[in-house]
This record gives C-alpha cells, structure tokens and sequence, in this order.
C-alpha cells in the first residue's frame, strides 16, 4: 500500500465515523463522547436523574434517622427492619 493510499483510507475511516456518531446523536464534549438522544431520551434521562437525587435524599434521612437518637429507638427500628425482612422471605 503506497502512502496516498494510507492517507485516502484514514480520511475515509474518519469521515465514517463522523457519520455514524452524527447518525447516532454521539458528541465529542470535553473529550469525552456523549450521547445525546431525541428530546423524549432526554426527558426521560432527567426524570431518572431527579427519581434518583430523591432516593439518594431519602436515604440519607432514613440513615441519619437510624444513626442519630437515643439508642433504644434504634434497637426497636432495627427489630422492626428485621421482622419485615423475616416477613418478605416467607412470602
């Protein structure tokens, strides 16, 4: 393979895959490749990502509910965790 050759096929190589990212909504930000999606992809992505930062909350207040209080409390919150498991697994 001469070097002219080399050349065309390197810019035939990246051109195509210029066309496939472009195709499939993948961008170049930061050096790194995103996809970007139709506007209900993205939608969808946010609603996760708020469902998810609302878990995340909720389980830092249960946490601190646990951790935090009067020890006897916990004990109770932790036999009433365990009889729910017991329950779950006999179903």
């Amino acid at each position: 393979m001469n070097p002219f050759e080399m050349v065309v096929l390197i810019v035939a190589i990246v051109g195509i895959s210029s066309v496939l990212k472009a195709r499939y909504g993948v961008v170049r930000h930061k050096g790194e490749d995103i996809y970007v999606g139709s506007p209900r992809e993205q939608a969808d992505a946010q609603r996760l990502r708020g469902e998810v930062q609302d878990l995340k909350d909720r389980i830092a207040v249960l946490e601190r509910i646990v951790t935090d209080g009067d020890r006897n409390r916990s004990i109770a919150l932790e036999r009433e965790i365990e009889a729910l498991r017991v329950e779950k697994e006999a179903r």
